[in-house]
């Protein structure tokens, strides 16, 4: 089972603010995916910064998402 993300907040440097529905905030490093597909549009910065929550995980405005269970394994914990 995953959890689910219930709000993210673009950082500088392409990193990413994730809450989980834990109560957890995780931050996640875009930059080694922004060479990889449908990705490479979040270099440009104002594409990067249009993510959002989008049901249980995070969409940008080009579409591109990411599943939740990757970006919880990925991510770094914040914090305790």
């Amino acid at each position: 089972m995953y959890l689910a993300i219930i709000d993210v907040t673009p950082l500088e440097n392409y990193h990413l603010l994730l809450t989980f529905e834990n109560g957890e905030q995780r931050q996640f490093d875009m930059t080694p995916y922004l060479d990889l597909g449908i990705f490479q549009e979040l270099k440009d910065v104002r594409m990067f910064r249009t993510v959002k929550k989008s049901f249980d995980t995070i969409a940008w405005d080009n579409e591109a998402d990411i599943d939740p269970e990757m970006l919880y394994k990925e991510s770094k914990k914040i914090g305790n």
